[in-house]
């Protein structure tokens, strides 16, 4: 019979077939199918290993009495095998009965179990056993309700069970209290801490602070099997903060525990030492031991520091703090870190504001005197500052030692101690350097000169070779690089004259390629943070160029890579130095520089030299005399423009020469270096695009007309051919240059003029000739760049680019939401300058091809990709504000307003849409606005299909809106939704207040209330960060002087 299987317990047991078999020992079945069924459950019940089975059945099986039979094997179990079971099986069962028993009580007490606490509480004093139990079973009540709640049971509900545990928490406590003073037994006693550990949190204060509940465990601190324990339940209480009411017994504590930890670790031992040959539990009490300190001093800080007598414990902790904060173990450094940031600012905001005494005060909770005796305050903050002095100067060599990688290092350490180029950024460790970089940059505003002091001295350390090593280098090159800013100029010269001279001769007296990869990449990285620096001092920017230069000969990993991009940073913010002759000099070094040109660029791949080529660009951009301007220009393009020469002369004789592959690679490399080039000079880069230009779209040309037969030949699969690829590689290019160009170049109509036309068949007609998988999505880029800037002087022209890209675009798009991305996003942006700029040509469009815009703009919006929705809809509002200044703004509304405002409704409400909410009632504002203003004259709504006919468009639209709801959310009454969109038409005047209507109807709607909801919020994040934006531009360095977006007037 199929139910002996059931026998076999090496695997989950077929609750199907135990439901079969258990239903005909119950059944009406025959005597015998009832006694085997009989036989095979009571060899289960008596099989040692089925109780292994029960949790399994409980959870799968829908039979009472299939639930009832595994009851009754565990029962048996713990009534006559319990001490037989393994350890491990016998912890199992607890847990699980325990997980159980909790679970049962979120659904029956209080309401139908109220004597569960008492009951529990008498049971645990039975015996010490079962009182361990009854630990486990209070600690998983109160995680289960405090902490694992939400989304299980309703607000009332968890409401309801606080309140429970709080009225019948005195219980609780007295038998805790009782365990903590009574036992001898380790587990248990464990088991109690563990319990008080998840209770703390929520408890009322009095028990707290009014029982002997702390006293008891800074009594267990000490003993070893207790420590951890304890220490979380004590950090639990240092991180409530309930006012000053029980100020005193956090002294108390504070100092007792201070008494005790000196025993436990004494002040002198080498904690990162311990921490690294620590067991896990030394290890975990020094990680508790810096939650401890930090949520101490978050909240009670204020405490210790204004009696005389506890400073001297205050600064031990902190000392303890600082040593700890060594430890080689990121989330205890993250630990520290984030608690000295927060010290540090509030030190520092307090010294910022100081000829602001009452935001100081508030700031600070200290009180400001009535009378005008505001010297008080300033002593109380210099008294501050002082008390702090010796553990800010410590902290500062924490920070100057521990300093995390800025991102614009790429020379890092492999696990194998070699030195390569970084080949993924790490954002935990970016993160990481961005909190130490503003720590250490309050640090340096609090005292310069400690910090140069330091600084100065460790780099010393370095030179002799005391302190030598590549780590020590880094973190202190990336800490000097980091405060870049923060110093007054004069101070901030002096300093770097020192640093920069000792690193360039470090970079002489090592020996080892790795070493000077190392030296070298803190030079770059420490003279690009200031530009300020180098722009007041030409001999050091010129010898750090030339310095520069050499690297970019180093063929070490990352280091040419390093040493373009550090260039380019610098030629961006001193460029005027390079173009004027300076004193003792004969030539602008600009001129120096391209002489020797060919030689300096030697040993540098393609992409580093274009980074070179674009960098010598913006040089010769600073130029102001158009003479020299173009003869610098023409001395830089020299090497491509000999090649590309050379290439069309050889394509004249044949054209098949251009089918090379390794020309095609040619013709790439010295398009990228004229795109370079073009990026940085803008208007000035004219002569030498005239120069290559029509040549370029005769190759734009050919290589199409490669493209297309090699996909008509080999079909789909031949567009992901290498040599296909790099065909198209150079259409891009060529796309990317001439848009680049066009873009940069300042507005002139003639460059329009000179540039648009000859590329109409060339790339407009080639697109609408290509198959679809051989069209470049540039196109469409370079247009909208060509409409964005030549505004309505191009509306004569967009009948031939619409007839040329907009039906075969769209047929590529709509057919799903995925296939060619790069397509959609320029396809819709094309579409927008366009609506903007050259609206009248719309409105000389047919109604089919209207139908066809308006249809690809919902389908824009409807996109779940951000970028397109968003595109969507603001070409939308281009065409609603066009279309109502114009005549035929009856005519469009009647045929639209009613299938926006339904697509829109959709969007908003369908919770997939949420990034677009800002715009999404924008357009919904537009709309009902335009249809209570009277705008429109002609009825919205269909005479041949709506019988009443309604007094106005506002009423008609205002119904349609609620039917539309109505139907969206079923779970609304009537009367709310009318409500609602009563509020609309009445706030509609009110962006502010319209919108949070709108937002408070969707977070309320069941649809939204139980999802992340902060997209509808972006705005108002927006604001707040643009706000903190604003804060850090009024502190000097919190904003990295490369990365304010000045012109560094350089002159």
């Amino acid at each position: 019979m199929a139910a002996e299987r059931l026998r076999d317990l090496s695997q989950p047991i077929d609750v199907s077939l135990l439901d079969a078999t258990v239903a005909a020992f119950y059944g009406t079945g025959s005597k015998e199918e009832r006694a085997h069924a009989d036989q095979i459950l009571r060899d289960l019940q008596n099989n040692p290993d089925m109780w292994l089975q029960v949790v399994h059945i409980l959870q799968q099986t829908k039979s009472l009495n299939t639930k009832f039979f595994a009851l009754q094997v565990l029962e048996g179990v713990i009534k006559y095998r319990w001490n037989a079971l393994p350890v491990e099986q016998r912890d199992g069962m607890k847990n699980y009965i325990s997980e159980v028993i909790v679970q049962i009580l979120k659904h029956d007490w209080p309401a139908r179990w109220q004597s569960f606490i008492p009951d529990l509480v008498a049971a645990a004093k039975t015996s010490e056993t079962i009182c361990e139990n009854c630990m486990a079973i209070l600690k998983l009540l109160s995680e289960e309700v405090f902490d694992f709640s939400r989304g299980e049971m309703t607000q009332q509900k968890i409401k309801e069970l606080k309140q429970s545990l709080n009225s019948e928490f005195q219980l609780i406590h007295e038998l805790c209290l009782y365990v903590l003073s009574a036992s001898q037994r380790t587990e248990l006693i464990r088991a109690t801490l563990s319990t008080l550990h998840a209770f703390l949190s929520w408890i009322p204060l009095g028990y707290i602070f009014e029982s002997a509940l702390l006293e008891t465990l800074l009594k267990f601190f000490p003993a070893p099997s207790y420590r951890n324990l304890t220490l979380q339940c004590l950090t639990e209480v240092a991180a409530l903060n309930f006012g000053d009411y029980y100020n005193a017994q956090y002294v108390k504590m504070y100092n007792i525990f201070m008494v005790q930890l000196q025993t436990i670790l004494p002040p002198t031992t080498n904690i990162p030492e311990a921490y690294a040959h620590g067991t896990s539990e030394e290890q975990a009490f020094i990680q508790n031991l810096a939650l401890f300190f930090t949520s101490f001093y978050k909240f009670h800080i204020r405490v210790l520091e204004t009696a005389q007598e506890n400073i001297a414990a205050l600064l031990m902790g902190l000392e303890y703090l600082i040593n700890i904060s060594f430890v080689d173990d990121t989330e205890v450094f993250k630990v520290c870190l984030d608690y000295w940031n927060s010290l540090v600012l509030e030190l520092f905001d307090a010294h910022h504001n100081m000829d602001n005494p009452t935001v100081t005060a508030n700031m600070m909770g200290l009180q400001v005197p009535l009378l005008p005796g505001i010297d008080g305050l300033a002593s109380q903050l210099v008294q501050r500052r002082q008390l702090y002095a010796g553990t800010m100067s410590k902290l500062r060599m924490l920070m100057i030692c521990r300093m995390a990688k800025p991102e614009e290092v790429l020379i890092v350490e492999d696990e194998n101690g070699n030195i390569v180029r970084e080949t993924m950024k790490d954002n935990d460790v970016l993160v990481q350097y961005k909190i130490m970089r503003e720590t250490l940059i309050y640090l340096s505003h609090l005292d310069h000169e400690d910090t140069e002091k330091q600084m100065l001295k460790k780099l010393s350390k370095q030179l002799s070779g005391e302190d030598w090593t590549w780590n020590n280098l880094n973190t202190l090159c990336w800490a000097i690089g980091s405060i870049s800013g923060s110093m007054m100029e004069e101070q901030e010269n002096r300093f770097l004259v020192m640093v920069i001279r000792d690193l360039l001769n470090l970079c002489e007296i090592t020996k080892g390629k790795d070493n000077k990869a190392v030296i070298a990449s803190n030079i770059m990285y420490v003279v690009g943070q200031y530009p300020r620096f180098l722009r007041a001092h030409w001999k050091f920017l010129k010898t750090v160029v030339n310095k520069l230069f050499e690297f970019m000969h180093e063929t070490h990993p990352g280091v040419q890579d390093m040493a373009c991009d550090t260039f380019l940073k610098i030629v961006q913010k001193c460029k005027r130095k390079f173009v004027i002759v300076q004193v003792g000099e004969n030539e602008p070094f600009v001129s120096e520089l391209l002489s020797v040109l060919a030689t300096t660029v030697a040993d540098l791949e393609p992409h580093q030299i274009h980074t070179f080529y674009e960098s010598v660009g913006h040089m010769i951009q600073a130029e102001p005399d158009p003479h020299k301007r173009d003869e610098y220009l023409q001395r830089l393009m020299v090497l491509p423009n000999q090649k590309w020469g050379e290439i069309i002369g050889q394509a004249r004789q044949s054209v098949d020469f251009l089918k090379d592959q390794d020309v095609i690679r040619t013709v790439l490399n010295i398009l990228q270096t004229n795109t370079s080039v073009a990026s940085s000079l803008g208007t000035y880069f004219l002569s030498q695009i005239t120069l290559i230009f029509l040549d370029m779209l005769n190759v734009y040309r050919m290589y199409s007309e490669l493209i297309s037969n090699s996909i008509a030949e080999g079909g789909p699969f031949a567009s992901k051919t290498s040599y296909v690829k790099l065909l198209r590689s150079v259409k891009r290019e060529t796309l990317k240059l001439i848009e680049t160009f066009l873009d940069k170049a300042e507005d002139q109509p003639q460059i329009g003029k000179q540039f648009v036309p000859p590329m109409m068949d060339p790339v407009l007609g080639d697109y609408a000739r290509n198959l679809p998988d051989a069209r470049e999505s540039e196109v469409l880029s370079l247009f909208a760049t060509i409409i964005n800037k030549y505004k309505a002087a191009m509306i004569d022209d967009v009948p031939r680019i619409f007839e040329a890209v907009f039906q075969c675009t769209l047929e590529m798009i709509t057919k799903n939401f995925e296939d060619y991305p790069e397509h959609r996003l320029k396809f819709f942006s094309l579409l927008r300058a366009i609506a903007t700029h050259c609206f009248p040509a719309l409105i000389r469009l047919s109604s089919q091809q209207l139908k066809l815009v308006m249809d690809s703009i919902i389908w824009a919006f409807r996109h779940t990709e951000r970028n397109i929705a968003e595109t969507g809809l603001n070409l939308l509002l281009e065409m609603l504000k066009n279309f109502q200044a114009s005549e035929f703004c009856n005519q469009f509304y009647q045929t639209y307003f009613l299938t926006i405002e339904q697509e829109i409704f959709a969007v908003l409400t369908d919770t997939f849409h949420k990034p677009g909410f800002k715009l999404h009632v924008l357009v919904l504002q537009n709309l009902f606005c335009l249809v209570e203003s009277g705008l429109l004259t002609e009825p919205l709504w269909d005479a041949a299909t709506v019988p009443y006919p309604y007094p106005n468009n506002g009423m008609f639209v205002r119904e349609y809106t609620i039917k539309l709801l109505s139907t969206s959310f079923p779970n609304m009454t009537a009367a709310e939704v009318a409500q609602f969109v009563n509020g609309l038409f009445e706030s509609r005047n009110d962006l502010s207040t319209f919108k949070n209507h709108m937002r408070d109807f969707l977070v309320q709607s069941k649809e939204f209330s139980a999802q992340d909801n902060k997209d509808l919020y972006a705005e108002e994040a927006a604001v707040q960060r643009e706000r903190e934006r604003q804060r850090m531009l009024s502190i000097p360095g919190l904003i990295a002087p490369n990365e304010i977006q000045d012109e560094m007037l350089d002159s």
